[in-house]
């Protein structure tokens, strides 16, 4: 429907009413100066009625006044209930946002970051959310560092390490684009390492790999994650997956990342990997060769653990391993042999 069209029908007035209405909403913006207070600039709704429009304004001040005055409870307070109050307003974004500030600043982490989720949740097009997001990951990354909230303003609270997961997540979640994502990820690795969960680290930091090749985070995944493999190790007498594992990312991270300040690191790792597969190896081999006699499966693990790890001590042991088992299959194969028996013929 064309323009002249629209303004001819009482639907079309209806709707181009309410184009100019969302569009001077939208381009509205919240501007605060000592000298005025708060005001709605560039736009010429603050999308409440002139009583509601005028209650907001004042209580916002209010809240301004009692902000800069020190009093930061008061102000959150007032701050919060014009997010509430007036949620459909130009005020209610940069209400919870301030009020966010404020719960920081009161060492409230756990209500800081809920509240700087509200804005992000309710509005989303906020100008701030770059901004919150920024703070929401630093809430998240001094928690998992101890930070510390207050009892009764004064005394410090307990730690809460295991909540700055959740909020990582929540963070990636938001901003799944941002340079703050693959950090998040990292710091969701750490956060369970920390806490023993290695397979939910190994997750995290497939994770990244997976989604954030280019991030300068990546090499440091790929190590990360190659170590974490490599402690899951539990000897050589245990399944090998996990070095199997180990090894695949230590020779990914070599080939990948070449001239990275860490590939000596990396390099002892997939030396001690492939020296504990070999060793695997070699024990089974024993096994098969000191406990069952069984020659054939003995040959094969030790000729295994000189493929896994050729030039190391174990493939040295193997070598001598095969010898013996060559001799020790000879003398089996002359010992069966024997002299032949000398067939007796019965006369009757």
């Amino acid at each position: 429907m064309s323009l002249p069209l629209l303004r001819r029908s009482p639907l079309g007035l209806i709707l181009l009413a309410l184009v100019f209405t969302f569009s001077g909403r939208l381009s509205a913006e919240l501007v605060w100066t000592a000298e005025t207070g708060w005001k709605v600039e560039g736009g010429v709704l603050s999308g409440l009625g002139p009583t509601d429009g005028r209650n907001a304004l004042e209580l916002m001040n209010k809240a301004r006044t009692a902000e800069e005055k020190g009093s930061t409870g008061s102000a959150a307070r007032m701050y919060n209930k014009v997010g509430k109050k007036y949620s459909n307003s130009v005020y209610a974004p940069e209400a919870l946002y301030r009020a966010a500030k404020l719960r920081l600043e009161q060492h409230k982490y756990n209500k800081a970051f809920e509240t700087f989720q509200a804005v992000i949740s309710r509005y989303p097009n906020t100008t701030r959310f770059n901004e919150i997001v920024g703070e929401q990951y630093r809430i998240a990354s001094a928690l998992l560092d101890g930070a510390r909230g207050r009892f009764l303003w004064i005394f410090p609270g307990f730690t809460n390490r295991e909540k700055s997961i959740e909020y990582f997540e929540v963070t990636l979640f938001n901003a799944p684009y941002s340079d703050y994502a693959p950090l998040a990820l990292m710091n969701i690795a750490r956060a369970h390492q920390r806490f023993g969960d290695t397979d939910l680290a190994i997750d995290a930091l497939d994770r990244l790999i997976n989604n954030y090749p280019q991030s300068v985070l990546t090499p440091d995944a790929y190590l990360k994650l190659a170590q974490a493999h490599a402690g899951l190790v539990d000897g050589p007498y245990y399944d090998q997956e996990s070095a199997r594992q180990a090894i695949t990312y230590f020779e990914d991270y070599m080939i990948l990342y070449p001239s990275d300040t860490n590939v000596g690191s990396a390099e002892k790792g997939l030396s001690n990997m492939k020296n504990e597969l070999a060793e695997s190896k070699m024990r089974i081999g024993d096994f098969y060769f000191y406990k069952r006699d069984n020659f054939k499966a003995a040959r094969v693990l030790y000729n295994e653990a000189i493929t896994a790890y050729p030039d190391s001590e174990v493939a040295g042991r193997a070598r001598v391993r095969l010898t013996e088992v060559a001799t020790a299959e000879e003398k089996a194969a002359a010992a069966n042999a024997g002299p032949k028996k000398k067939k007796h013929f019965l006369f009757f």
